[in-house]
């Protein structure tokens, strides 16, 4: 099943508990949340108090993209504030395998993420380690950017590689999706879409919600 998980960097944070109880009402599976660390990308946003906050008000699957630098030093704060999914980036892991052992030994999912200059070979060995492969397709760190058609290609590859070893590893894309892409971002391979500002800046969230879901319906049983 295809999943959406919108992503609250483009949400009104004044009107965030309203906007994630039209997601539930949508029965939208997850949530993304983006945490910066102004080192890693050139720009700050959320930490564990924001997660902690969102735990708090939802069941939602939170969907955890870390874009900082030394990751393994803050999984277990926000494990324990209720991350479900915990992503790291393939390109701030020193020891990848141990970060994704670290992740696991919480109990939550571990996830991998490629920014758009790292090939997908890069993750070769380590796709079987893992819940989810993340590949941003736009350069981490700002929403609203245009979707750098070459990610798709990785995830192709991706893809193919998880259909040749049996896996059942989720392919996410982040960046750049509206209504007018989305279908050749899932014909690539992707089963978890990250949508930002086309949700969020929409007029009528619950509707955006449902144009999707219904572009989604036509690959579910790819």
């Amino acid at each position: 099943m295809i999943k959406l998980s919108p992503s609250i960097l483009s949400a009104d944070f004044m009107k965030l508990g309203e906007e994630i109880k039209i997601l539930e009402r949508e029965k939208i599976p997850y949530i993304h949340i983006d945490v910066m660390d102004g080192h890693f990308v050139p720009n700050i946003s959320m930490g564990f108090p924001i997660v902690d906050s969102i735990r708090k008000e939802t069941e939602l699957i939170l969907d955890v993209h870390l874009m900082i630098d030394n990751p393994e030093k803050y999984i277990d704060n926000f494990a324990k504030a209720g991350a479900d999914i915990i992503n790291f980036h393939f390109e701030a892991a020193s020891n990848p395998e141990k970060i994704i052992e670290q992740i696991k030994a919480t109990g939550k999912k571990c996830g991998i993420t490629i920014s758009p200059d790292t090939p997908a070979e890069k993750l070769f060995g380590l796709i079987e380690l893992v819940d989810m492969v993340l590949v941003m397709s736009v350069y981490p760190g700002f929403g609203g950017q245009k979707l750098i058609k070459s990610s798709l290609d990785k995830i192709r590859i991706i893809y193919d590689y998880i259909k040749k070893n049996n896996l059942n590893t989720d392919i996410e894309i982040d960046g750049g999706v509206k209504m007018n892409n989305v279908r050749e971002v899932l014909e690539a391979g992707v089963n978890v879409v990250v949508v930002g500002s086309s949700i969020f800046k929409a007029e009528n969230i619950a509707l955006e919600v449902e144009h999707f879901n219904d572009i989604f319906k036509e690959f579910d049983n790819r």
